[in-house]
């Protein structure tokens, strides 16, 4: 008895193993109810690694001479604008396309609307970028006045994972707000892996917002934040229940997160379910648990937040 095989036959039964592996993986449906992607339009996907190149070239031209070529002088820097705004515009709007076409109810011969819709989007974009330019200069200035430890606004622009996660939120929220499908997603996730800060793009968040060290900050999708708000590391702004529908799934979109209103600092730790209101110029101390509303200039430390839960009957 031999232990050898013809080298033909084991060859064979290689390919013949990774043909039905292949044909195994490629199902579309593979457990899935429903395609994982819509077949009849056999479009691309937008690229993630593209999104994030876009996305740096963004961060050059809103904070031209920090991220980019550093070597800008006020004369050259008008030209590297243009520049980078003229490269990376028909790389986004064909990215938006992709995901346009990629969530498009339409039939197969949507293509032209698709093409027509990421134009005006790209453009609508564009236009709003200075406005987002502005918002994140308040912001800046927001962590250098909140936060002693830093020497300059400079700094804060340079390594404050805070500004890196609002910047990526105030780009996706203006592509969210245009009803784009993934790509804003993709836009703030990129800034979760980074600094560990998840803002959905479909939260709304004021000026002068200021996050300081961040990891483990959570903000829902349709929180509805205020001006001049602080929040530390740790903090959630989350949801509290789901509505389901007749098929007993989640319904999505209504309002489920909290509403912050100007001036209110949350403190590392904290936790707020459902959709409540925090109060102008309230402080939430660290490591509470809320899920009532409290009434403006309110101070809630852990006693009182308990104290709260047992006289709405929700104590243990």
């Amino acid at each position: 008895m031999t232990i050898f095989q013809d080298k033909a036959t084991v060859d064979e039964t290689k390919e013949g193993g990774l043909s039905a592996l292949v044909d195994s993986l490629c199902v579309v449906n593979n457990g899935f109810s429903g395609a994982m992607r819509r077949n009849h339009h056999n479009q691309p996907l937008p690229s993630r690694d593209v999104i994030i190149d876009v996305v740096e070239a963004l961060r050059s031209v809103l904070f031209p001479g920090y991220f980019g070529f550093s070597g800008l002088s006020a004369d050259s820097v008008h030209f590297h604008v243009g520049a980078v705004l003229d490269r990376i515009r028909p790389i986004l709007e064909k990215q938006i396309k992709r995901g346009l076409c990629f969530s498009c109810s339409e039939d197969m011969f949507c293509c032209p609307v698709c093409d027509n819709r990421a134009q005006a989007v790209t453009s609508r974009f564009f236009a709003r970028l200075p406005d987002i330019q502005r918002m994140l200069v308040a912001d800046v200035q927001a962590s250098y006045e909140g936060d002693p430890a830093t020497s300059s606004p400079d700094e804060v622009i340079f390594c404050y994972p805070g500004l890196l996660a609002i910047t990526n939120y105030r780009l996706a929220h203006e592509l969210h707000r245009q009803e784009i499908p993934l790509i804003p997603r993709m836009i703030t996730e990129c800034a979760h892996s980074a600094t560990g800060i998840d803002i959905h793009p479909g939260a709304s968040i004021g000026n002068h917002f200021f996050i300081d060290h961040g990891t483990g900050v959570v903000i829902g999708e349709t929180c509805v934040i205020g001006d001049r708000v602080r929040i530390y590391q740790g903090v959630t702004l989350g949801a509290k229940s789901f509505k389901l529908d007749e098929e007993g799934k989640p319904v999505k979109g209504i309002p489920r997160h909290p509403v912050v209103e100007d001036d209110v600092t949350i403190y590392s730790g904290a936790t707020i379910l459902g959709r409540v209101t925090i109060g102008r110029g309230s402080v939430i101390g660290g490591n509470v648990w809320l899920v009532e509303s409290v009434p403006p200039y309110s101070h809630i430390s852990q006693a009182e937040a308990r104290q709260m839960l047992y006289e709405n009957g929700d104590g243990i």
